[in-house]
């Protein structure tokens, strides 16, 4: 295995690059190493990546000394000088070995290609939504954004926010909102409503 520079994070495991996610995905790498004043993730939890989720399997605060050949290379590195050399050239702080493993397809990936929503699945759409729209200070706005994407598929978020009026930072943050219910997919660039966005909003008429 070639020796990698990024299976240690600037910031934490959830910025991993592709290359090295795709191979904790083909169980080729299962530990990564970072410095850390605190942790910033726990045992037991789990990441959304682009290739599924991360399950957190162990946070382990260890010392240089304790680190063997075999963590070296379960972490993608040749050699220990070589992946201790990019461990110092991070944050400071304390090392911590972060055993991972992957964790299934991202339930939200699952969730949004269901489009056969039951009575029980409408009614907890129009519920969340309807806070949604409760809490906002513009009002209600979830339909809008709803009819909007269905409507401009794959459209700039900058032209799609200044058609609303809305600068592009708040009209991103809320279509996460709805890509969280499942409602959205976004690509690069724009949105388009998932198979589940485009069922509710049959049910709306």
């Amino acid at each position: 295995m070639g020796e990698t520079r990024v299976s240690v994070c600037k910031h934490g495991p959830v910025l991993i690059k592709r290359a090295i996610l795709d191979q904790i995905e083909a169980g080729e790498l299962d530990v990564i190493f970072r410095k850390w004043r605190k942790p910033t993730v726990k045992q037991g939890g789990q990441l959304r990546t682009s290739v599924g989720m991360l399950d957190i399997v162990a946070v382990d605060k260890v010392t240089k000394s304790k680190i063997s050949a075999d963590d070296v290379k379960r972490a993608g590195f040749n050699t220990k000088a070589s992946m201790l050399r990019e461990l110092d050239s991070r944050d400071e702080g304390d090392v911590y070995r972060i055993t991972v493993q992957h964790g299934g397809i991202d339930p939200r990936i699952a969730l949004r290609e269901n489009s056969n929503l039951t009575v029980e699945d409408q009614t907890h759409l129009h519920e969340r939504l309807a806070r949604l729209d409760k809490v906002s200070k513009r009002g209600a706005w979830t339909t809008t954004f709803l009819k909007l994407l269905n409507a401009n598929p794959r459209v700039r978020a900058p032209d799609l926010a200044a058609s609303l009026g809305l600068d592009k930072p708040t009209f991103k943050n809320d279509v996460r909102k709805l890509k969280g219910l499942g409602l959205t997919i976004s690509f690069s660039p724009g949105y388009e409503l998932s198979p589940r966005g485009k069922a509710y909003l049959d049910t709306l008429g």
